[in-house]
């Protein structure tokens, strides 16, 4: 299976741009959004473009608990809790 680029759902600030590229490539997140950020005050912001690209073009990670969902997901017959 090839490794994708994918937006994170869990370790994210603003988009999961971060910690998607994090993953990625296997380095810290924190180290990731400290370069993110002395790159963008260096160079002037030109970088804030490109993050925001990320969030618009990078697809979001796909949740883990879809498959577990459908599975135990039953229609309710009433109110109350769905039976077991």
């Amino acid at each position: 299976m090839t490794k994708q680029l994918t937006r994170s759902r869990d370790d994210r600030w603003i988009a999961g741009v971060c910690g998607g590229i994090a993953d990625y490539t296997g380095i810290d997140t924190s180290i990731v959004r400290v370069v993110l950020v002395v790159c963008t005050v260096l160079g002037a912001g030109s970088l804030v473009l490109g993050y925001l690209a990320a969030w618009v073009l990078v697809p979001r990670q796909p949740r883990h608990d879809t498959v577990w969902a459908q599975a135990t997901d039953a229609p309710s017959t009433g109110p109350g809790p769905a039976p077991q």
